[in-house]
């Protein structure tokens, strides 16, 4: 043990200095909060994106764009997917639940199939939404799609 190492014993320093509780306890007076001003007084709370008085950012940059409330998210999953999956898994029928199991979608995603690749395996598909060109695609080589509402 060196000189530098020693330390007290836990617990025998006493507890941390209450504010404002005289001049003697050296936080009387103002009790660490400065002088006069909001924050001085008791009750006070910072409002959100508050700047000190200098204009808060969320309303110095422009406003632009517009969000739907209403926009209904898919994923897509397109059928050179749907093929892949079917051949490595030997499948002729994909769900949400073999989507599901094979990693492409977590559970309460929305899937809609899209047209991109080929296609040659007699497949039923079910999913919430169809391309126009999927639904020609899957109904080109015999399958057959069900949407679910």
């Amino acid at each position: 043990m060196k000189l530098h190492e020693l330390k007290p014993a836990a617990g025998s320093k006493g507890r941390e200095k209450r504010i404002g509780r005289g001049e003697g306890s050296g936080h009387g007076g103002t009790s660490t909060r400065g002088h006069k001003g909001a924050q001085a007084r008791s009750g006070y709370s910072r409002k959100i994106g508050f700047e000190g008085g200098q204009m808060p950012i969320q309303r110095r940059l422009p406003k632009y764009g517009f969000k739907n409330p209403t926009r209904v998210e898919y994923k897509g999953i397109n059928v050179s997917a749907l093929q892949a999956l079917a051949e490595k898994n030997g499948l002729s029928e994909i769900t949400l639940e073999t989507l599901m199991d094979a990693g492409f979608i977590s559970r309460n995603q929305l899937v809609k199939i899209l047209g991109n690749g080929e296609l040659t395996l007699k497949l039923d598909v079910t999913a919430h939404a169809f391309s126009k060109s999927a639904i020609a695609k899957i109904e080109a080589v015999g399958g057959k799609t069900t949407t679910i509402e």
